[in-house]
């Protein structure tokens, strides 16, 4: 294996360097009247979920993994002002405030220091914490209303980008809860040290994409989930842009339920060996893919065919070896919903799960796989799990015959 200094071609090349955001302020702005909006299926114990996040981090550390928080690059990002009026200009975009509001808004946030103004960005602006509005959009606002929404998903930092190869894909989010956090990442990206020289691969005004549905199987093998997130759409722009760049020979599209519990690929399979995958045994007969390839300048699609031969066949191994969540099917549906497959590769055979997943732990351990596990009862409410947490900024490059 070569160190990398940004950039991933596999799950399981042994993690170097990973984006985390420690959950703050932005989820005790959750509430019973929101949290379905914002995508939250409970209202989570803030303290708890801080501590249950250090110990992740902790964890990665302990493993030589360098923990780069987004907030913490989100600062001195807006320390420049192109990056900064990207950020503004993305919160008044939003149609609800009216020229009046949006007018005090912009001068609002154009006074702030960038630890105030992250602050803002992430954890949103309510109407009585405003008191410079003015408008009728503010006038007609609920007191309870915000101005600027917050952002409690920015939590699942897989989701608004992914590394292919060296260059970042920076997500087209589909929720509207969601779509602003991408102004974020985008914005570090493109204007922090850390990332300077970097080129994206994907953008945020493009099709809608989102990282928990992008699998990098093995070096040139993409796996992209389409269903409620991604669209078909989405995949083949991803597709076209990877192929065509040479980082990938074969990108494979998954479609996957659209169902809350199957929100991503990454709720029903992940990697944790060059050749194993785990995955909620309920889809391993049903999953198809089909594979992508580029010939003449032009995409071309194969018949569907099951998922795991055609991975296996595009990845250059005999067989995908499947470790399934549960040996009966009531454990199985817990541990999936739970977020059992939703695990984060440290290095091959090393991987993060939930503690709580209590067989899916016990099943990768008998194959072969050392589980590092780490507490979720409250990070597990925004529905996921180690890898829709982490977004995997350098990993060391991975040959199938390591």
């Amino acid at each position: 294996m070569r160190p990398r200094s940004n950039g991933a071609d596999s799950e399981v090349g042994r993690l170097r360097a990973v984006l985390l955001h420690r959950p703050g302020p932005e989820l005790k702005r959750l509430t019973p009247r929101n949290n379905d909006a914002l995508l939250f299926d409970g209202i989570p114990w803030v303290d708890r979920a801080q501590e249950e996040h250090d110990a992740f981090a902790e964890t990665l550390r302990n493993h030589d993994v360098e923990v780069l928080y987004l907030r913490e690059l989100l600062v001195e990002t807006l320390r420049l002002e192109a990056a900064r009026q990207l950020c503004i200009d993305a919160v008044l975009t939003d149609a609800r405030l009216g020229d009046t509001l949006r007018a005090a808004l912009r001068a609002h946030l154009g006074g702030l220091h960038p630890e105030d103004l992250a602050y803002v960005l992430i954890a949103g602006l309510a109407h009585e914490e405003f008191s410079a509005g003015r408008g009728l959009g503010y006038v007609l606002m609920d007191r309870y209303d915000f101005v600027i929404d917050p952002l409690p998903n920015l939590l699942f930092t897989r989701d608004s980008s992914v590394w292919v190869g060296d260059r970042v894909a920076v997500s087209s989010l589909a929720m509207p809860a969601r779509r602003r956090e991408t102004s974020l990442t985008a914005a570090i990206y493109a204007h922090h040290p850390r990332f300077e020289g970097v080129d994206a691969i994907y953008t945020p005004e493009l099709e809608t994409l989102e990282g928990g549905d992008v699998l990098l199987m093995a070096p040139g093998v993409v796996a992209v989930g389409t269903g409620e997130r991604t669209t078909p759409a989405g995949v083949e722009r991803l597709a076209r842009n990877v192929l065509g760049s040479g980082l990938a020979r074969t990108v494979l599209a998954v479609p996957v339920a659209q169902d809350r519990a199957t929100m991503h690929l990454d709720t029903v399979c992940t990697m944790v060996d060059a050749d194993a995958v785990v995955m909620y045994p309920n889809v391993v007969d049903e999953l198809h893919a089909f594979a992508i390839r580029l010939a003449e300048g032009d995409l071309v699609v194969s018949s569907p065919a099951p998922f795991v031969e055609l991975a296996a066949e595009a990845m250059g191994i005999d067989e995908l070896r499947i470790i399934d969540t549960g040996l009966d099917p009531v454990t199985a549906e817990r541990e999936q919903w739970d977020d059992g497959n939703n695990t984060l590769a440290v290095a091959p055979r090393l991987a993060v799960a939930y503690e709580r997943n209590v067989e899916t732990n016990v099943r990768l351990e008998a194959a072969g796989i050392e589980v590092l596990r780490i507490p979720g009862s409250e990070l597990g409410t925004g529905r996921g799990g180690p890898r829709c947490m982490s977004c995997p900024i350098a990993r060391d490059s991975l040959d199938l015959n390591d």
